[in-house]
């Protein structure tokens, strides 16, 4: 009751400061278990994906600074989210992630870890491909084009155009336990080049020139 008077508001408030344009959203499963990735480029990424996306069943983390935030702490702990110790193997929160997933729920992050300030997208952790392998859900790319923006343009009184992409669903290929790293890795590079795929050039940022990349735009990776 309390997640959907939450979202019931934070839709209203979206509605209210933004224009939002939501493309893709046929993409999304019907049902969990699900990861839903983003990139991460501004403090209203949570809200506006909480709003609109993955029902009362989504959760994530949140960094552990948020948490003794006079406002944004109570929000976050009302709908449902994790804190996490960045910086570090938080194994309480992992845990919590993967319990989550295999309840048959959605669980929301931006493999990136920290928000990118200019909207570039940077390399990512390897926490997605972990969760992913520990629970079996698929993975759902998303991303947010244009929040960045939202706080210049309501000092100006103006509603940014924010744009919500939602890519199609995928599975990772089960990690090498003869080579955990590199697997990690390798399934992580995934996640950020079906992420970059969604995302207008410029913004690909450390995997622009990424084969995997090329290979998913249709280009010629040699």
């Amino acid at each position: 009751m309390i997640k959907r008077f939450m979202r019931w508001i934070f839709k209203l408030l979206s509605r209210i400061l933004v224009r939002l344009d939501i493309e893709g959203i046929e993409n999304l499963p019907a049902q969990g278990p699900y990861i839903m990735t983003t990139n991460h480029v501004s403090v209203y990424d949570v809200a506006l994906a909480f709003a609109w996306l993955g029902g009362e069943d989504i959760s994530g983390w949140a960094a552990e600074k948020w948490q003794k935030h006079p406002i944004a702490g109570p929000l976050l702990r009302l709908g449902g989210g994790v804190f996490i110790q960045r910086g570090e193997v938080d194994r309480g929160a992992l845990k919590a992630a993967i319990q989550w997933l295999r309840a048959g729920k959605v669980w929301g992050m931006a493999p990136e870890g920290t928000r990118s300030y200019d909207g570039v997208l940077r390399r990512g952790k390897t926490g997605v491909a972990y969760l992913a392998d520990s629970s079996g859900a698929q993975i759902v790319p998303m991303v947010l084009l244009g929040a960045e923006k939202i706080t210049a343009s309501l000092k100006r009184l103006r509603r940014q155009r924010v744009k919500l992409r939602i890519g199609k669903p995928f599975t990772l290929p089960p990690l090498d336990e003869d080579n955990r790293a590199a697997s990690l890795r390798a399934n992580t590079d995934e996640v950020m080049c079906r992420i970059a795929a969604l995302l207008p050039e410029e913004y690909r940022g450390l995997y622009a020139d990424h084969p995997r990349l090329k290979e998913l735009l249709g280009e010629n990776p040699g």
